[in-house]
């Protein structure tokens, strides 16, 4: 279980890592466009987050079958149809929030794959009409922020 705890904490902070990466230019791929993907899922929402400086006339649109926090910001589209985006809220109001949104929408969330410790957590819901399971996982940053990572996952 341990080498599990790690395995997830080095996960989350590689993609968090990627996403930073992504937000300090390089790429300079700035498309707001999600790439083409093979997957069923067709877009549903477009969330609006802001950029990375914060500035009010300067934001950024990503669109995504996953639902984000209201105060979702500096958020990303990884690619692969991954999201990673920030939050300041508390871990525990992170946790509620998705569970929340995905048991409303008939979800069940697989609670042997459920991992909270120390700041950090990975949760697992079932019911994705791809037939995928939703994955999300959130460490905390230290600085009062947290990053969320979402994806589909064959789980």
């Amino acid at each position: 279980m341990k080498h599990y705890r790690i395995l997830l904490a080095l996960t989350v902070l590689v993609i968090a890592s990627l996403a930073c990466n992504a937000l300090a230019g390089r790429g300079k791929d700035n498309s707001t466009t999600p790439p083409e993907s093979s997957s069923d899922n067709q877009v549903e929402q477009a969330t609006e987050a802001p950029s990375a400086n914060d500035s009010n006339s300067d934001s950024t649109t990503v669109k995504s079958d996953f639902p984000m926090t209201a105060d979702a910001y500096n958020a990303v589209d990884v690619g692969d149809g991954s999201l990673l985006y920030y939050t300041k809220m508390s871990m525990d109001d992170v946790l509620k929030f998705y569970r929340d949104e995905y048991t409303a929408k008939g979800y069940k969330e697989r609670e042997i794959l459920t991992t909270v410790s120390d700041g950090v957590f990975s949760i697992v819901f079932d019911g994705d009409p791809s037939g995928k399971a939703v994955v999300i996982q959130s460490v905390d940053l230290g600085d009062g922020s947290r990053t969320v990572a979402i994806r589909l996952e064959d789980v």
